[in-house]
């Protein structure tokens, strides 16, 4: 049985809504068109994906298996089309996707010097859209921060890096050389929604402010409107005239990795992560990652 795509994204639609006029709407087609390609669909895989009555419209469970499955799936199908456009306007060209504070460019340099024809491109990434990003093709591989949903997803990991507490330059624990989780127990917290930068315990039961990003973390902790927590990198990347930075050595470690899709297979992206893997051990022999990142990296073992 070929799965029509143009029939699962009407499906995601209504599963995402749970209301067939609103998904209507949004996909711009009649609500009676919609309900018989839903209904067909459901023919084609022979099982009732939704339940419909006067209380609403609901997922069954063969239906949320399918909108689990189908993310990806649409995602690789966008990531195809974004791939052959590319193609068809000539030249080899990968885009690489970056966290806040992971420093790319030796891994580019070692590439670059392997693949001279080759065009890299960088884009910086956020923790809420790494995965998405990897999935529909707007990057091809990603320097992530974990946890990420690995679904559809190819995750080695790559370093870690200790985390540092971030806080008021008039913080009373500011001069400090390194601090405890028990030391901020009751500090309000300028709270991340990518969960790579929260602690392994909660400093306050009460999220202060909801940010996104390195540089709103700064600004929102510099007004004094709580504290955060980032990896060691952020030291190095980002300097500001009201922030302090301590090490909390009992905070779990902030784990780096490469993604890529499952479904991509490209010798040029193998390489690129061969590149990206070898920079990494260079950094891991060097002992200090903020001395290596101030001196530029290194791009070969020679």
């Amino acid at each position: 049985m070929d799965l029509d795509l143009r029939k699962l994204r009407y499906f995601v639609t209504v599963a995402d809504q749970l209301h067939f006029g609103r998904a209507a709407d949004e996909l711009h087609i009649a609500q009676p068109a919609l309900s018989r390609q839903i209904r067909a669909l459901e023919q084609d895989l022979g099982t009732p994906l939704l339940t419909r009555d006067r209380h609403g419209v609901a997922l069954t469970d063969a239906g949320r298996q399918l909108l689990t499955d189908a993310g990806p799936l649409l995602a690789s199908v966008q990531a195809i089309r974004r791939r052959v456009s590319m193609a068809a306007r000539g030249g080899q060209r990968i885009m690489v996707g970056f966290r806040a504070g992971i420093s790319v460019t030796p891994a580019v340099q070692l590439f670059n010097a392997r693949h001279p024809d080759v065009v890299v491109d960088m884009q910086r990434i956020e923790g809420d859209d790494q995965a998405s990003m990897l999935l529909d093709g707007r990057i091809d591989i990603g320097y992530v921060r974990l946890p990420i949903d690995e679904t559809g997803l190819r995750v080695t990991p790559l370093y870690t890096e200790p985390r540092v507490a971030v806080l008021p330059v008039g913080h009373r624990l500011a001069g400090k050389d390194a601090v405890t989780q028990a030391d901020l127990t009751d500090e309000p917290l300028v709270w991340h929604a990518d969960p790579s930068t929260q602690p392994t315990r909660r400093p306050h039961p009460n999220a202060g402010y909801l940010v996104r990003g390195v540089d709103e973390t700064l600004e929102h902790v510099a007004a004094g409107r709580g504290i955060s927590f980032l990896a060691r990198s952020a030291t190095v990347f980002y300097s500001h005239p009201d922030i302090a930075y301590v090490p909390v050595p009992d905070l779990t470690p902030d784990q780096v990795s490469l993604a890529v899709p499952a479904s991509r297979t490209s010798p040029v992206v193998d390489d690129f992560l061969s590149a990206a893997r070898e920079t990494a051990e260079i950094t891991a022999e060097c002992g200090n990652y903020e001395m290596w990142l101030l001196g530029g990296g290194a791009v070969s073992k020679e």
